[in-house]
């Protein structure tokens, strides 16, 4: 089993941590690992990037090769755009439906959902508005990998516990916030 992620969005959309929870679950079901990350201009509403390798075998490189990445998950329309060429034939997408407007000359909304709507295999999510119901606009990122959780090749109840992991430091209304943004997600996928 090999499986290439490129997650992508920007700066404090928390591209990072879902990277982190996404290779924690992957270490804790005995997966080799690799994960590498670009985030020059994050503070500034800049591009983040990571690449996240997962085999069952050790893993070489940590950046994942043009055109053979199994999933993009982007939590940002436009910047799903920009990665599009790692994406294997057989890959899937995962994308937020709301738009970062950084900058001036951000291309009509519609035009680039039209663009993701004609791959064959895009799940669009709007992450922030599942977040809001599920308790806060914060977890936004939440709702994407519980898109992304049936195409992940990790069991649900892994990744429920990195998720618990990850923000068990803030207290449990955290958790429990980012647990029902995580299963919205996952439901408005299915």
């Amino acid at each position: 089993m090999k499986y290439d992620i490129i997650l992508a969005g920007v700066g404090g959309q928390g591209v990072l941590s879902l990277s982190g929870i996404i290779a924690a679950a992957a270490m804790q079901e005995g997966l080799s690992v690799k994960q590498s990350e670009v985030h020059g201009m994050s503070q500034r509403g800049g591009a983040v990037l990571a690449n996240l390798r997962m085999a069952g075998r050790p893993v070489a490189s940590d950046l994942v090769p043009l055109g053979c990445a199994s999933l993009i998950l982007s939590m940002e329309p436009l910047e799903r755009l920009r990665y599009l060429r790692y994406l294997s034939p057989s890959g899937a997408l995962v994308t937020s439906t709301e738009p970062v407007r950084n900058i001036d000359d951000y291309p009509e909304l519609e035009r680039v959902l039209e663009t993701i709507r004609s791959l064959p295999r895009a799940v669009l999510v709007d992450g922030e508005r599942l977040a809001r119901k599920a308790g806060s606009a914060r977890a936004a990122n939440m709702p994407l990998v519980g898109a992304a959780s049936a195409l992940l090749p990790l069991k649900l109840d892994t990744l429920e516990r990195c998720i618990a992991a990850r923000f068990a430091s803030k207290g449990q209304a955290v958790v429990d916030t980012n647990m029902k943004a995580f299963h919205a997600g996952r439901e408005a996928a299915a």
